[in-house]
């Protein structure tokens, strides 16, 4: 079975400046992956590349083995990668039922090719329904997205990534803005959301806490490039990751234990 992502010496640049160089990354089918790094360290350039947003330099990204590198954020959407953005996207003059009445019409409307499931406009409102009750949006149902709380907010453009039932789900610091007592609750309720749906999630975070809790697998990103890449412990507790990416000041290689003469 192809992997469900796939990048080859994947690289960005603008002018002088390299903001992703040589990327080459395997991520398969159903996996959980967090993506952790400092500002500017790659990881959302990784992600606007993946989508379209931004065309690389040189190199390739393959889904499900077909070479998508030249495709239109629309066409990528269109296979099933899908996306939510570290400032939600959402219609703030509508409320959220009618966001997610927007995103259920609009994908009935396009006869079931952009979603692995079609949605028979006739059900167009049961969808919405069915997508606020997954993503515990009930209390906020005729509520104007513009004036919901970040972390609720954060919950509908997700669900509006979700109506499309994609094969991959891309998530931009999903509790970023959000209250440290909230966190946690939102992310369960976006993996409860999601579990059974057979989707690859790939998410950006800078709370380790989360990342530790969430992600199966860890690409750490810095300066571009991906510096450690494996299970989540292993890749939170590599040296090189502590002190570049979390921040702790190396040990001193001479460093003697406690106690030691």
């Amino acid at each position: 079975m192809a992997n469900a992502l796939q990048t080859i010496g994947l690289t960005k640049t603008f002018g002088a400046v390299t903001a992703a160089s040589n990327i080459s990354v395997e991520i398969e089918q159903d996996a959980i992956v967090g993506m952790i790094g400092g500002n500017g360290a790659g990881k959302t350039t990784f992600l606007n590349l993946i989508t379209g947003y931004l065309k690389p330099t040189s190199g390739t990204i393959r889904h499900e083995g077909r070479d998508i590198t030249s495709l239109s954020p629309r066409k990528v959407t269109r296979l099933g990668i899908c996306r939510s953005f570290q400032i939600p996207q959402v219609f703030g003059s509508l409320t959220t039922y009618e966001n997610l009445l927007v995103g259920t019409g609009i994908v009935a409307r396009a006869s079931g090719t952009w979603a692995r499931q079609a949605i028979n406009v006739a059900d167009v409102d049961a969808t919405a329904e069915q997508m606020i009750a997954r993503f515990h949006l009930t209390a906020y149902r005729d509520s104007r997205s513009g004036i919901l709380p970040e972390g609720v907010r954060k919950l509908l453009d997700i669900a509006m990534a979700m109506v499309l039932r994609p094969r991959i789900l891309l998530l931009d610091e999903p509790t970023s803005g959000v209250s440290a007592e909230e966190k946690f609750a939102l992310m369960d309720v976006v993996f409860e959301a999601i579990r059974g749906e057979r989707v690859t999630v790939l998410f950006v975070e800078h709370d380790i806490e989360i990342i530790r809790r969430y992600a199966r697998r860890v690409l750490a990103f810095y300066d571009g490039r991906i510096i450690a890449d494996g299970a989540a412990d292993t890749v939170l507790n590599d040296g090189k990751v502590r002190e570049l990416v979390v921040g702790e000041a190396p040990r001193p290689s001479g460093a003697m234990g406690a106690g030691s003469c």
